[in-house]
């Protein structure tokens, strides 16, 4: 035993490290320069010269580690020998990812649609639990914009603007749950994001794929393996720009220039910026992840708990988020057997600013010569500007809360069958609980008579109304709850014949879905404020008058049931020629009993040309695909449970005997064909790999057309009992080109650089009006009714032209008096042009081109990212300048700096006009990320990251308004009035630690 000591002692005597030689060549024998040679365990490092030779200084038993762009990482241990021969293989890691698809995944290689994967370290970072901002400039096509407002969600549209009437929001996918609410995951959670483009990609979902598919996937539990990690940082924000109004010393200034001035009641000597005034001076955020995950032989586990909160820059927004998940994958008889079950909770508690709508509009037009309190204490207003009230009084004396509940449960099992068989059974439960409760004080009872309205987002058929609340407060309180219960059941079949593979798809599809379900209720007459909206006990709403206590919207409640059966078969030869075939067969109680069921094709192809004998010998490209699909999609989103139907409700009010009874009528007529929104596309796509995968990228041309748009049309009741009815009419195209590129442009032992470019071309177009009530090609839309101009309309649906497009007055500069001149249609000039009359086209919302540039860098231990995104050629319709520039009644509301060279005689100078009319280009340093790793800084701790992240750091644009990430959804995009939630700029410090 003492001689074997000795023995092993001595051991490194005879093992000393000595200088070894070697040449690295690819599989064709060609050497290759700058690849990373290094000592596993050893701070030795080097790099092979031109020829791909190296030297190194290495003992017997070492492992030599080699590294290179474009190849799989190789380890050689060291033996006797002095010189070595390594041979790289070129890497197809790219190619092996897997693609989460409809009823299964596949690999990077083996599709023929157009899908884009985004994962989770490429995500956007900052404050942000809205899972659409997680995405802004990341996938090309997908046009997102965010306002500040916490409790907004993003606006997604993919390819364009598909439809009129319905949201027009992807449709979400959470491990393998459709449909699910995208508020039950938090980010920190998330491992991979696909979305789904074409329709050969989406069509497998049929009926609700029309405006694309987001797949999310979370993170699960690895076997033998336990994990323990924390993700949490803390951020400031600040707001990042606000509107430039005038002064006090400003606005006396200009009224001065103009031979006026202020009214007694009007200048009190104060100098209050209003905007300022109900705003946060600093905002706080801060974000909390603890996960557990891991496994034994039989069976993985992964366990999260996330707490969010974020104020709002605005004083009274804020939200506050608790997401708890448990993901368990259990497994039976050698892994033939599998039994998933997927657990998540969000739980959301949101402050919301009273009538911010209204607040903002106040705060931009109250002059600063007002003060906020008068001197007793309480609220200064001054009834005597009409339409002009204290916004910090209206917020402050007003709650508006909500909560907003996502319980979300699958239950998966899947089994292994003979002959390349998996049965899959999916159970899911959803449910969704939504809470409001809203109080407006006795200080309302002053603003009663007083022209008190709202300033609603714009849309088709929505106008300024009067809001009468009742008098000693007004509660407003909803309970409603939304269920969604569904089983999907599939056969996959997987089967290889020499050289070909067949993976077929069969399944079936139950949905069971409740909305609204719940209770509404309005009151008013308190005794006093205190009680809030806890408390209806204690009104006394049959005290006033003819009050009767508000039981809410009768078409909040609605049950749906959808039946589908799908199919898809994919054909794999030589892993050169795919072929993708699928159909879906779908039935939904919401349409009319004569078109229920809807048929959705869809079809691709692709042929890898890098596969076939004549590429073999060349060397620029590493993967080169050329793809092409065409399928068709539907959409049911937009249309309630019962719109198809003959509705009975309230339409008037008459008294009985003295006592005042509801009139029951007719509401909306009855339509047994109203059908699905159809949605055909058509994609050619190529993907490609060269210079050894150094440079990797996609190209994709588009053409997408929605035909039988459904909309809610009013018709004359002698046609339509109740005057409304929903039918299908119109259509809209969308057509365009994405691309995307990236280039691992450096790869080293000690420094690495990547680059991805996104950009999309998208342009969108209205080709049809016809429906079976009406032939017009065009409507008139958009009424901010700023003041004097009521009936005017900023936008027009016209064949022809695109969704959204600005039809006004063309401004024609100013006459010999200083008054503003607008061109009638025959070309003069006037200065009272005829609303509807004298208008022009004057430039579309629609974006030409959305742009996003990641890079990423990384140093030894430091890594730094950073996220340019931009959208180019988009117009958008500055209300707010001008309202804002209203000088002839300076003397009682706030203007813009802007406007100080228009004579206050000017009358019309704020008229909407194409003078308001501004480029919404814009390019935005979204986020930039640095940070430092420390390996295993003790025992127990394998990894510690500290990380400091900026958003929103600059924004480089023309856009005069307070920033140009207009809203670009819905009826209306593109149009700023009055109502922009501050955008911020964001600081975080954050920290990741891995046990």
């Amino acid at each position: 035993m003492l001689l074997l000591a000795l023995i092993f002692s001595f051991q490194p005597l005879f093992a000393q490290d000595s200088r070894i030689t070697g040449v690295v060549v690819d599989t064709k024998g060609e050497a290759l320069p700058a690849v990373t040679v290094s000592v596993k365990g050893k701070s030795r490092a080097t790099s092979t010269d031109a020829n791909g030779k190296f030297s190194i200084t290495a003992g017997a038993g070492d492992v030599l580690v080699l590294t290179y762009i474009g190849t799989n990482a190789k380890e050689v241990t060291v033996t006797s020998e002095k010189t070595y021969r390594i041979e790289l293989t070129e890497s197809s890691q790219a190619l092996k990812e897997t693609v989460v698809i409809g009823y299964g995944t596949s690999s990077r290689k083996a599709i023929s649609s157009a899908i884009a994967q985004v994962k989770q370290e490429d995500l956007n970072r900052g404050a942000i639990a809205d899972v659409g901002q997680l995405l802004q400039g990341k996938v090309p096509g997908l046009n997102i914009t965010a306002s500040g407002d916490p409790n907004k969600p993003a606006s997604v549209i993919l390819r364009g603007a598909s439809t009129v009437n319905s949201p027009g929001s992807p449709f979400y996918v959470i491990d393998g749950i459709p449909g699910a609410d995208i508020a039950a995951v938090a980010p920190n959670d998330i491992v991979t994001i696909d979305v789904l483009k074409d329709a050969a990609a989406t069509a497998i979902y049929g009926n609700r794929a029309s405006a694309g598919v987001i797949m999310v996937t979370t993170k699960r539990g690895k076997r033998n393996s336990s994990v323990v990690s924390y993700n949490g940082y803390a951020g400031i924000e600040k707001v990042s720009n606000q509107l430039d109004l005038m002064n006090a010393d400003e606005i006396r200034a200009y009224l001065t220039k103009n031979n006026s001035g202020f009214s007694a009641n009007n200048d009190l000597g104060a100098n209050t910026d209003w905007m300022k005034a109900i705003e946060r001076s600093t905002a706080f955020s801060h974000n909390h992840n603890i996960s557990l995950s891991g496994g034994s032989e039989h069976g993985t586990y992964s366990a999260s708990v996330n707490y969010f909160k974020k104020e709002g820059i605005l004083q009274g927004s804020a939200l506050q988020r608790v997401i708890g998940r448990l993901a368990v994958d259990q497994y039976a008889l050698n892994d033939k057997l599998k039994f998933s079950l997927n657990l998540s909770n969000s739980s959301s508690n949101s402050n919301n600013v009273p009538l911010q709508n209204v607040v903002l509009l106040q705060a931009a037009k109250h002059l600063p010569v007002n003060p906020i309190y008068n001197a007793d204490g309480t609220y200064y207003e001054n009834f005597g500007n009409t339409g002009y009230f204290n916004p910090l009084a209206i917020s402050k004396n007003a709650k508006d809360d909500s909560k907003y509940n996502v319980l979300l449960g699958s239950f998966i099992t899947e089994v292994k069958l003979p002959f390349g068989l998996t049965y899959n059974v999916n159970l899911s439960y959803q449910k969704t609980t939504s809470s409001r409760g809203e109080y407006y004080g006795s200080y309302y009872n002053a603003y009663r008579g007083n022209g008190f309205y709202n300033n609603p987002d714009p849309a088709i058929g929505v106008y300024h109304t009067l809001i009468n609340l009742g008098q000693n407060g007004t509660a407003a309180r909803n309970e409603l709850s939304n269920t969604v219960k569904t089983l999907e059941t599939f056969l996959t079949w997987n089967k290889k014949f020499g050289e070909h593979s067949l993976t077929a798809v069969l399944g079936y599809s139950y949905q069971d879905n409740v909305v609204g379900e719940g209770i509404t209720a309005t009151t008013i007459n308190f005794p006093t404020d205190n009680v809030g909206y806890n408390n209806f006990t204690l009104s006394n709403p049959y005290a006033v008058g003819t009050y009767r206590i508000d039981f809410g919207n009768t078409d909040v409640y609605g049950k749906t049931l959808l039946v589908s059966d799908f199919f898809r078969l994919n054909y794999n030869y030589k892993d050169k020629y795919l072929v993708q075939g699928s159909i879906r067969r779908d039935g939904s109680s919401v349409f009319g009993v004569n078109s229920r069921w809807g048929y959705f094709p869809s079809g691709s192809v692709a042929w890898r040309i890098t596969q076939e004998d004549f590429m073999k010998n060349q060397s620029l490209f590493n993967e080169l695909k050329l793809r092409a699909s065409y399928g068709v999609t539907g959409n049911s989103f937009g249309i309630n449970a019962y719109s198809a139907q003959l509705l009975y409700g309230i339409v008037d009010k008459y008294y009985n005997n003295g006592v005042l009874e509801n009139a029951y009528g007719p509401k909306q007529g009855q339509n047994p064909d109203l059908q699905w929104e159809r949605t055909a596309s058509t994609n050619i796509g190529v993907d490609f790999a060269i210079l050894k995968n150094k440079i990797t990228g996609s190209v994709d041309l588009y053409n997408k057309n929605t035909s039988k748009m459904l909309f809610r049309y009013t018709v004359s009741p002698a046609l339509v009992p109740g005057g409304s009815i929903n039918a299908n009419g119109g259509s809209i195209n969308n057509k365009g080109i994405e691309v995307s590129l990236t280039a691992n442009a450096v790869s080293t032992q000690n420094f690495n650089w990547s680059s991805t470019i996104n950009a999309a071309y998208n342009k969108n177009k209205v080709t049809s009006m016809q429906n079976p009530y009406a032939n017009v090609d065009s409507t008139l839309y958009t009424s901010p009714e700023g003041p004097g101009q009521s009936g005017s309309t900023l936008q027009i649906l016209k064949v022809g032209q695109p969704l959204g497009q600005f039809f006004t007055f063309k401004y024609a500069g100013k006459d010999a008096n200083g008054n503003s001149l607008f061109y009638k249609r025959d070309g003069s000039t006037t200065t009272q042009p005829l609303t509807g009359v004298d208008y022009f086209y004057a430039g579309s919302p629609q974006p030409k081109v959305l742009m996003g540039w990641n890079n990423s860098f990384r140093y030894k231990n430091f890594d730094l990212n950073i996220f340019l995104r931009g959208t180019f050629g988009n117009k958008i319709f500055n209300a707010t300048r001008a309202d804002l520039s209203n000088v002839s009644s300076a003397n009682a509301n706030n203007i813009l700096r802007s406007a100080a060279d228009d004579k206050l005689t000017d009358t019309r100078n704020y008229f909407y006009s194409d003078r308001y009319i501004e480029s919404g280009s814009y390019v935005r340093l979204d986020n930039s990320t640095i940070g430092y790793n420390i390996k295993q800084p003790i025992k127990s701790i394998s990894n510690i990251r500290v990380y400091l992240t900026g958003n929103n750091l600059f924004v480089i644009t023309g856009y005069k308004g307070v920033d140009p990430e207009i809203n670009q959804g819905g009826q209306s995009p593109g149009i700023d009035y009055n109502n922009f939630y501050p955008k911020t700029r964001t600081f975080l410090l954050g920290v990741n630690v891995s046990l």
